[in-house]
């Protein structure tokens, strides 16, 4: 079994990027900043170090993200990491890791029309319909033998 799941909650560091594909399907990519601080043990000092993901949306959710969101706006995120690799200009082989989110809503309160509001690339379960030969029959209720009372039921609790 394993598991490749990101939740990310962080600033956009730029303006979302909407382009579509040859296909018509949109992408949207960004950056988002998280950080975190602590107070360093030797010297007493606050210390603090921002991390930076590329994201990538897809599709309804990709659009949804170019519309409403901009440099500063607060995002939660969730998704999967995925890793490419590519050729720097020196010649040198890189890897770099990207967040292909498949949820997000918007955190920012100055936002009133998409604030809070959740988005989700998952669709909606197809309604299923079918005809059955013939029509349910009706519930039975079964015979259940009465419920005892249980003695000193305060015995049985652990705390």
């Amino acid at each position: 079994m394993s598991l490749n799941k990101v939740i990310l909650i962080g600033r956009l560091g730029r303006d979302p990027e909407l382009r579509y594909m040859p296909n018509g399907e949109a992408v949207c990519n960004f950056s988002v900043a998280t950080g975190e601080s602590w107070t360093d043990k030797n010297t007493g000092q606050r210390v603090e170090r921002t991390e930076w993901h590329n994201i990538t949306l897809y599709r309804r959710l990709a659009e949804v993200a170019g519309q409403y969101l901009k440099k500063g706006s607060q995002v939660y995120l969730e998704g999967r990491i995925q890793s490419r690799k590519y050729t720097d200009k020196q010649g040198v082989e890189r890897t770099a890791y990207d967040i292909v989110c498949s949820e997000m809503k918007m955190l920012d309160s100055k936002n009133s029309t998409a604030s809070n509001m959740e988005y989700s690339a998952q669709p909606a379960a197809p309604a299923q319909s079918y005809a059955p030969a013939e029509p349910p029959a009706a519930p039975t209720r079964k015979a259940s033998a009465p419920v005892q009372p249980i003695e000193d039921i305060d015995d049985d609790i652990p705390f």
